[in-house]
């Protein structure tokens, strides 16, 4: 009798931890698809950025006299963000930290760029450059929104990897914590606008 009910009680937990793992591991497993949705989705809008840069730039090309230098660190600039992808299955810090480095110095060069166009008045009243301009910083805040949105679905991964009993399962099952976007170094001081 004391050996059946043993053995019924050793199953019954054996049962329950079995469900207990199933189900972090299927959280586990959704929370994970989500972070990398929402690293497809900043890379996405990044691209979108990526996609309008050459239609600015022939349009500020046609602006007679304008520096040449600016526009070519823009095509550079653009060049070496484009070729950096990270794959959502391997998202280190590092990888992330290139990534967040190649478009912000496309974000830097972009900058230069606008402040260099307000020297001329024919570009800055062409409507193809105003329109070029408004998508510009309408995608700016998609990008901003991406990165937030990705930052909040890596928090709740996170959490969900830390926390209790779930960690147990998430270290025995692979599932490791993922960097989020931080800001940049001198990020903290506001960019200065000489004219």
């Amino acid at each position: 009798m004391t050996k059946n009910l043993t053995l019924i009680i050793i199953l019954v937990a054996i049962l329950i931890l079995g469900g207990c793992g199933c189900g972090s591991y299927n959280s586990l497993v959704s929370q994970d698809e989500t972070v990398k949705n929402a690293w497809n989705k900043v890379q996405s809008d990044y691209q979108r950025r990526a996609d309008l840069i050459p239609n600015l730039v022939n349009t500020v090309k046609g602006e007679a006299g304008f520096e040449r230098g600016t526009l070519t660190d823009v095509i550079n600039a653009r060049a070496s963000a484009t070729q950096m992808k990270v794959d959502p299955n391997d998202l280190s810090p590092e990888k992330v930290q290139q990534f967040q480095a190649a478009q912000g110095q496309l974000s830097q060069a972009l900058g230069r760029l606008l402040v260099v166009t307000e020297n001329y008045p024919n570009l800055r009243a062409n409507d193809a450059f105003r329109g070029l301009q408004a998508q510009l910083e309408g995608t700016e805040n998609r990008i901003k929104t991406s990165r937030n949105d990705f930052n909040d679905a890596v928090q709740t991964y996170n959490t969900k990897v830390r926390s209790f009993p779930t960690n147990i399962f998430a270290g025995m099952m692979g599932f490791k914590q993922r960097p989020g976007f931080a800001a940049e170094a001198g990020a903290e001081r506001a960019p200065e606008v000489k004219f």
